[in-house]
């Protein structure tokens, strides 16, 4: 999570502090529709994989902690098939 923290940072520059897992991150504009690819991308490679577009939903991003969940824990990767 730590990449992806740096790179919500990295593209809002004037954000102070640590972001809570459950902020909602296309309310508070962290995450802009210019973004929201490269935001994908950067998750397909902290994951090692691809994300479908059509079996998720803008939910899924939402918050860090949804992100992580739906994204980033291993346990998830080890169940879903590839290809």
């Amino acid at each position: 999570m730590d990449q992806v923290s740096a790179w919500l940072h990295e593209k809002n520059p004037g954000l102070d502090g640590p972001i809570g897992v459950d902020e909602d991150l296309i309310e508070a504009r962290l995450i802009d529709s210019m973004d929201f690819l490269e935001f994908v991308d950067l998750l397909e490679e902290i994951s090692g994989s691809s994300i479908d577009l059509q079996e998720v939903t803008i939910d899924d991003f939402r918050t860090l902690a949804r992100v992580k969940e739906r994204f980033l824990d291993p346990a998830d990767h080890a169940e879903v098939p590839a290809g």
